[in-house]
C-alpha cells in the first residue's frame, strides 16, 4: 500500500486532486452550510474560521503515513465541488470511503463518478480487498451512490452514532476487490 505521492485522478467531468491551502476559502464556503454538516459525521456547524485551512494542512502527513487519501473534487476550470477520499487500514487492507459534495453541486452525479474513480485507485494501485462506506439512515441520497457503486448493503448500526443530540442509524455498505467489475457502472 505505498505510494510515494498522492495523484491526481481525472474523470470524464472531473479531477480529483490533493487540496492545497488555496482551496481553504472554497472549502469553508461550502462546508459551513448546516445540510453538509447535517449528513456527515466529522464536519462541524457552526463551521469554525480557519477549520478549512487546519483541515488542509493534514492532508499531505496522513498520506505518508498511510492512513488517509483525501482529493478535492474539481471541475475542469478548478472549481471546488467538495471531497472524497478514503480512510485506510493497511493491516487489514480495507478503506472506508467519505464523501461530501456542496450544496450547488447536488444532483449532479459528481459524487458518484469521483467514487469510481477513487474506489478503482484503492483497489488497483493501494491494493485494497475491501472497501466499505457509511451513512446515515436518514440521508437516502448518500444510499444512493453507494448503490450507483456497486456497493452492497450489509446491514444497519442501530443508534451508533450521537449527532447533535440524536443517536442516529447509520447503513453499512461495501464490496470486495473481486466482487466484480464496477468501471463500466
Amino acid at each position: 500500500m505505498t505510494v510515494a505521492r498522492q495523484p491526481t485522478l481525472q474523470t470524464a467531468r472531473l479531477v480529483l486532486r490533493p487540496f492545497t491551502r488555496a482551496d481553504a476559502p472554497a472549502v469553508q464556503c461550502l462546508a459551513r452550510d448546516r445540510d453538509i454538516a447535517a449528513n456527515t459525521l466529522s464536519i462541524p456547524h457552526p463551521y469554525p474560521d480557519g477549520a478549512a485551512d487546519a483541515w488542509i494542512r493534514t492532508h499531505p502527513k496522513a498520506f505518508t503515513a498511510g492512513k488517509s487519501v483525501t482529493f478535492a473534487i474539481v471541475l475542469p476550470d478548478d472549481t471546488l465541488c467538495g471531497s472524497i477520499g478514503l480512510g485506510l487500514v493497511p493491516e487489514f487492507q480495507h478503506a472506508e470511503l467519505g464523501y461530501w459534495i456542496g450544496k450547488p453541486f447536488w444532483g449532479k452525479g459528481y459524487c458518484t463518478e469521483a467514487g469510481h474513480a477513487v474506489i478503482s485507485y484503492g483497489f488497483e494501485t493501494l491494493g485494497l480487498h475491501r472497501i466499505q462506506a457509511t451513512h446515515y439512515a436518514d440521508n437516502p441520497a448518500s444510499g444512493r451512490v453507494t448503490q450507483k457503486l456497486g456497493m452492497i448493503y450489509e446491514g444497519c448500526r442501530r443508534q451508533h452514532t450521537l449527532k447533535w443530540g440524536e443517536f442516529k442509524d447509520i447503513k453499512l455498505c461495501g464490496f470486495l476487490k473481486g466482487d466484480g467489475d464496477r468501471s463500466s457502472q
